[in-house]
């Protein structure tokens, strides 16, 4: 191995929003830096998601890891791969990962783990005899204002410090969401105040149910995992099931609805909202049987929530997240 072929990118066990867009950050730019001429990313499923350990096997979402290791660049170049959430490997997977790392050739692959807390104890053995570490710590709303200041300045946005003060007020160190608002401010003309930022951002800039809801209805788990991790750090769990509710029954509805004149009628104001029309236009994707499996799993988890532990809840959403973006998709899994 001629040059460096594995990367560790280590955050924080319990990250928010903001640790997570760092470290993608870094890894990002610790596979460029390496060489990598393009990258492609796996997110690994939280432990519990996507199917049991079965002895020696592999989760769907993880059996992509073996032959992006194996095969390298078609084109000369060295192709990088990114396996978020590298924590969350089970133990075949983590044995498999290990065997795959030990004999990468460096000059073609080369993979960058980004893990929120410790690996797995045999992957972590092999990376750490073969790899380089990088370690992010846990953000603080202080860190986030230095960012903030930073970044206004390479943006060229004139932001006091009391509109940066009510800035980390809203979002703390979610520097992903700060990083939206700035695109916004970035608009407006002359220095921004404080109250300019109090009556822009009373709900915070990047709607993440909706972004949630858009990346579920695609079938794209790895967005709405993010989306979930975003909004669980400012809002409740029965707000999102809530939200789920509204969603499913407008679906149910117009899968039920002989005509959309009958539709509108069932779900009120004419119908006409972006929600309705919305679920009105996708009837034709939605499997009555999967619908079906998809209420009942949201009134599941609606009462273990309710029921049980706090430590139990975003285990609880991420699971019902990974069901739901299957089963909006007609059974059928997204491909990247």
């Amino acid at each position: 191995m001629t040059r460096t072929a594995v990367l560790l990118v280590s955050g924080p066990g319990d990250p928010g929003p903001g640790d997570r867009d760092l470290m993608l950050r870094r890894a990002y730019a610790a596979l460029e830096e390496a060489g990598a001429d393009g990258v492609d990313r796996l997110d690994v499923p939280p432990k519990g998601v996507g199917g049991e350990e079965v002895e020696g096997g592999l989760r769907p979402e993880v059996q992509a890891m073996v032959p992006a290791l194996q095969s390298g660049s078609l084109f000369g170049g060295r192709r990088g791969l990114l396996v978020m959430d590298a924590q969350n490997l089970l133990k075949a997977e983590a044995e498999a990962a290990a065997d795959l790392v030990a004999g990468l050739e460096g000059d073609s692959t080369l993979v960058c783990f980004v893990s929120a807390g410790p690996l797995p104890a045999l992957l972590a053995k092999v990376v750490d005899r073969l790899g380089e570490k990088l370690t992010v710590k846990k953000l603080r709303e202080s860190d986030a204002f230095d960012w903030l200041t930073a970044e206004a300045r390479a943006r060229r946005v004139s932001l006091g410090a009391e509109a940066a003060t009510a800035l980390v007020q809203r979002f703390g160190s979610d520097i992903a969401s700060l990083g939206q608002a700035l695109d916004q401010l970035a608009l407006l003309e002359g220095p921004v105040t404080a109250a300019e930022v109090a009556a822009r951002f009373r709900n915070r800039p990047d709607e993440p149910m909706w972004h949630y809801a858009d990346a579920v209805a695609d079938g794209d788990a790895a967005v709405a995992l993010r989306r979930l991790a975003d909004f669980l750090t400012h809002g409740h769990p029965l707000e999102l099931l809530a939200f789920l509710g509204g969603d499913l029954r407008r679906r149910a509805l117009a899968v039920a609805a002989p005509d959309q004149a009958t539709f509108a009628e069932w779900v009120g104001s004419g119908g006409s909202q972006f929600p309705a029309q919305k679920a009105w236009r996708g009837r034709g994707r939605t499997n009555p049987e999967l619908l079906h499996r998809a209420l009942t799993a949201l009134a599941r988890a609606d009462l273990q929530i309710k029921t049980m532990p706090e430590a139990t809840h975003r285990l609880t959403l991420e699971r019902l997240t990974v069901a739901l973006c299957l089963w909006y998709r007609g059974g059928r899994a997204r491909r990247s």
